[in-house]
């Protein structure tokens, strides 16, 4: 599926393309913005290369990942959303995401999540969608709630970051659910 278009009241997701660079850093470079996430924050050449590979991705034919631009509308990106076709099983997929700090607080991660699970249900038919967080992000886990996820478990030692090893929150909703929640 490309291009993906998918909007909510607030917030669209649209593809990602090169004159994005700069609004990915402003989320990935930030060392506030990717406290939780499983990386550390990333320089500008480094999103360049995120951004072209999520162009080539984009065009592959079968897709497997989708890397997206979260926006308000029309405007610039406020922050980076991915659903990765997962290898193992088939019709699923993990998801993540990340936002501007200046975007945090007001519902825009739910929102994202939500255009995420469309994405993934309604329109690439998938069973099961999946998503982990840093133990520690809170409000990551209130997001993950608020769109309908049900926290499934701890996977111990998961991510190596910041010279050492952390565990993950894991987070499932199927598409039954998901339909169930949005009716």
């Amino acid at each position: 599926m490309h291009p993906v278009a998918r909007r909510r009241p607030r917030l669209a997701l649209r593809e990602l393309g090169p004159e994005d660079v700069d609004a990915v850093h402003a989320v990935y470079g930030s060392a506030e913005a990717t406290l939780h996430l499983s990386f550390e924050p990333r320089s500008r050449e480094q999103c360049a290369g995120i951004v072209a590979r999520s162009v080539t991705s984009a065009a592959a034919t079968p897709r497997e990942e989708y890397a997206l631009a979260v926006t308000r509308g029309e405007g610039p990106p406020i922050g980076f959303a991915r659903l990765a076709l997962d290898p193992h099983q088939q019709r699923a997929a993990t998801i993540g995401f990340a936002l501007r700090p200046d975007a945090w607080g007001v519902g825009h991660g739910t929102e994202t999540v939500h255009l995420l699970l469309d994405l993934a249900f309604e329109d690439l038919d998938l069973h099961r969608v999946w998503a982990a967080r840093a133990p520690l992000n809170e409000a990551s886990a209130r997001t993950l709630l608020a769109a309908g996820m049900t926290e499934e478990g701890r996977i111990r030692g998961h991510v190596h970051v910041r010279g050492g090893w952390r565990d993950s929150i894991v987070y499932g909703v199927l598409k039954e659910e998901h339909r169930t929640a949005r009716t």
